[in-house]
């Protein structure tokens, strides 16, 4: 193809966001044979289909997810050069897309993510399984992925791990389970009930090499993937967790729950994972300086 019709591209942006033909002509006001026309013409000039049918629904294909992802850069970027020159607010934000592990605790992500709000960042969130937010990172889906384990040989070969830092793990629980079980800790967690995140999560298989190594067989109550619902669990009295020692505070705050006792030999590792080598985006790069201050 030797030149994009960014009108073209814009009609297919809009049919993809909005789930179908019907409901992208109703937006832009145009007739649906006239959106299809142009996104026909846009396939033939890219040679590749951009949607499939599915019954009734419109699927994107692999190439038209790629498009997509280009797409909506390149109109978020056109909006944020609109703002930029009429004015609206005195600084100009960047967009940054951040893939987030559902199993990293929110209250840490948000601390990380703090200094790219400070630099007028315009941060979008993104949380999902990690193998499925380090596909969107080749395919520009995403800056960055923000994961407690990093990304191995197998995946990518344009993707790489800057580690961020590591910190303790602490038990927590109501103030009534806090009193039974903070005393002779951990032995006292034999028998407690316990709330874990799920096996595919590097703090569940830190715990678990931790528990068989002290001997100790508690309850578990629940096994929960997201880290907010685990600790939900746990404000609402149902058994003891973990959570990183570096928000210890905002836990305790947020959640009406009180500190126990920090596990001697478990710890939590965060990466930051992107598709460069050398960190580029001004944000990305203040998370990076900013975590290596405060996690160890």
């Amino acid at each position: 193809m030797e030149r994009l019709n960014y009108q073209h591209l814009f009609y297919f942006w809009n049919v993809a966001r909005e789930g179908g033909v019907t409901r992208a002509s109703e937006k832009l006001g145009l007739a649906q044979p006239t959106i299809s026309g142009q996104i026909a013409v846009l396939e033939e000039s890219i040679g590749a289909q951009l949607f499939r049918k599915e019954g009734r629904n419109l699927v994107m294909t692999e190439t038209g997810r790629t498009v997509f992802n280009y797409a909506d850069e390149i109109f978020s970027l056109g909006r944020e050069l609109g703002s930029a020159l009429k004015n609206r607010a005195g600084a100009v934000s960047v967009r940054l897309s951040v893939g987030v592990s559902n199993a990293l605790p929110k209250l840490l992500v948000y601390r990380l993510l703090e200094p790219a709000l400070a630099a007028h960042n315009q941060v979008v969130c993104h949380e999902d399984k990690t193998e499925r937010l380090l596909a969107e990172l080749p395919v520009h889906g995403v800056d960055l992925v923000l994961s407690d384990w990093p990304a191995t040989g197998a995946a990518d070969a344009r993707i790489y791990n800057h580690p961020i830092g590591e910190c303790g793990v602490a038990a927590f629980a109501t103030l009534e389970l806090q009193q039974r079980y903070r005393k002779n800790f951990p032995r006292c967690l034999d028998g407690a009930p316990l709330l874990l995140p799920t096996t595919n999560t590097a703090l569940r298989r830190s715990l678990d090499q931790w528990l068989d190594a002290n001997s100790l067989f508690p309850k578990i109550v629940a096994e929960v993937e997201d880290s907010a619902l685990l600790k939900t669990f746990g404000a609402g009295g149902a058994g003891v967790f973990m959570a990183p020692t570096a928000v210890r505070a905002q836990v305790e705050e947020q959640y009406g729950v009180r500190y126990i006792a920090t596990l001697e030999g478990v710890s939590e590792r965060f990466y930051a994972i992107t598709a460069q080598r050398k960190i580029k985006h001004a944000g990305v790069a203040a998370i990076l300086e900013s975590a290596r201050d405060w996690l160890v």
